[in-house]
């Protein structure tokens, strides 16, 4: 009876999301041209381009099975108002579970419908930079590192 405990471990193994094996994920540096604004992007994790994203110049990627996304984006900032007072004009849902505030810089996270969505914003010139990225509750541990390292390469 062991060949059926191999075969139940190797077929479980096969619906391990392709992120367990971050250590293997390819990372390229995703400019905005217009903006200067940049990231470094896990291209073998979103490897669907979805188009600019609404209300700001970027881009939307998504994976492949569409389980998670991320959008790079510099929104217009013409007041340049403090990252404090531009997160406030947004008015961000109740119930943020995360939320940092600098004078360069904001990071708000929280859950909604089994989905983890994180947001930082960097002031740039006349922009606000961000990395919105949404994924699933129960594949957390599995993105922290690859969330970490999006959020701390972002540049203005």
């Amino acid at each position: 009876m062991p060949a059926p405990r191999i075969s139940a471990a190797l077929l479980a193994l096969a619906f391990v999301p392709t992120l367990a094996f971050a250590g293997d994920t390819e990372w390229r540096r995703y400019v905005i041209a217009s903006t200067g604004t940049s990231v470094d992007m896990p291209v073998s994790i979103f490897t669907v381009d979805a188009g600019p994203p609404e209300g700001g110049t970027g881009r939307r990627f998504f994976t492949d099975d569409r389980r998670a996304d991320l959008t790079v984006q510099s929104v217009p900032n013409p007041d340049n108002n403090s990252p404090a007072t531009f997160l406030a004009k947004m008015r961000p849902p109740a119930g943020i579970i995360y939320k940092r505030i600098t004078s360069d810089f904001f990071v708000v996270s929280s859950i909604r419908k089994d989905r983890i969505w994180y947001n930082r914003c960097n002031r740039g010139n006349g922009t606000l930079d961000c990395v919105l990225i949404n994924y699933p509750v129960s594949e957390k541990r599995q993105w922290d590192d690859v969330v970490t390292r999006i959020s701390q390469t972002l540049r203005s």
